[in-house]
């Protein structure tokens, strides 16, 4: 049974380049409008990568307009982490830093270890493949946390 569904969720990996803007994509179309949603990384040193932009196309999620950013450009920028119901580390580094950034806040963090598929393979297939495996596991984490997708979105 998924726990109370929350007003906002923060996912954050470590450059807010794959995992991280492809949690966002998935949640924003399953739940629409219902939760405000973002994503954050504990870096932003990387562009939105091109592999997790075609997987995510693949199940009619548009990621090619994120900016990433990271947890202090957000701060930079007015956004205050205490605005978030939930924030969602999908790697050891984000669980660190999020849980540091809120050791004074009433925010719950949750772990979800989602593969890095950055770097696994070699050619475009294989790439395409690790990549899809980390959707996929974002994919079955999302739905199994926060329930069906709302009437109006379509689970792949």
């Amino acid at each position: 049974m998924p726990d109370r569904f929350p007003s906002s969720v923060l996912f954050c990996c470590d450059h807010n380049a794959v995992r991280s803007p492809i949690a966002e994509g998935l949640m924003k179309k399953f739940y629409g409008q219902r939760a405000y949603v973002q994503s954050a990384g504990v870096r932003n040193d990387m562009e939105i990568d091109g592999f997790a932009i075609a997987v995510s196309d693949e199940l009619g999620v548009e990621l090619s307009r994120h900016r990433s950013r990271s947890f202090d450009e957000m701060e930079e920028w007015g956004d205050d982490l205490s605005g978030f119901d939930l924030i969602v580390a999908l790697s050891p580094a984000s669980q660190r830093r999020a849980l540091e950034l809120t050791r004074y806040a009433h925010i719950d963090v949750e772990y979800w270890p989602i593969l890095d598929p950055s770097g696994l393979a070699e050619t475009r297939e294989a790439k395409l493949a690790a990549y899809r495996q980390a959707r996929d596991q974002i994919r079955d984490r999302i739905l199994a946390r926060f329930g069906p997708p709302s009437e109006a979105q379509a689970a792949p």
